[in-house]
């Protein structure tokens, strides 16, 4: 990412709001049922990669700063629920976790590359997006939620976080 141009002013896409998400646990709604109270703020993961183990601890540390925003946050998993489970250990318990194995959120996202963080409107338009891990994307998309949620944006980057990296094809 570095020396990348940043990708954040334009809205990625329009998720139809009849896709079906499915929790970890199994439960499966579609998309518009998951957004009838709140916006979702979701950081997409591929399990499989290294890239997404490398963003894991600031995305929690991100998400966990959404807390008691007017907004669900979660995780989702390019993989089966219990390869989620192995992947994310406890986490799995203290997020709203999606896996979506055959990637159709993903690509309703309109997101090219993984990791990614997105904001996901009510009516199912992305309103933000960065892919891969840059700070100042990353930052973005936490102001774009703040500013429509009435909450204060995390602080990114921190001690800690990753150095920058374009992270890995969503397509799989």
């Amino acid at each position: 990412m570095v020396g990348a141009a940043l990708r954040w002013s334009v809205v990625a896409s329009t998720v139809a709001l009849d896709t079906n998400l499915t929790t970890i646990g199994g439960e499966s709604r579609p998309l518009e049922e998951w957004v009838t109270t709140f916006h979702l703020a979701s950081v997409v993961l591929d399990p499989y990669t290294n890239e997404s183990s490398w963003v894991l601890k600031t995305a929690v540390r991100v998400l966990d700063s959404f807390r008691g925003a007017d907004v669900r946050v979660n995780l989702v998993l390019t993989c089966p629920a219990e390869e989620a489970k192995q992947f994310l250990g406890p986490l799995a318990d203290q997020f709203l976790v999606f896996c979506d194995p055959d990637r159709t959120f993903v690509r309703g996202l309109g997101v090219a590359t993984l990791p990614a963080f997105v904001f996901v409107r009510g009516d199912g338009s992305v309103q933000a997006a960065a892919e891969g891990w840059n700070s100042a994307e990353w930052r973005h998309v936490a102001k774009v939620i703040a500013d429509n949620t009435s909450w204060i944006a995390p602080t990114i980057p921190v001690a800690g976080d990753p150095s920058p990296f374009h992270g890995t094809p969503a397509a799989g």
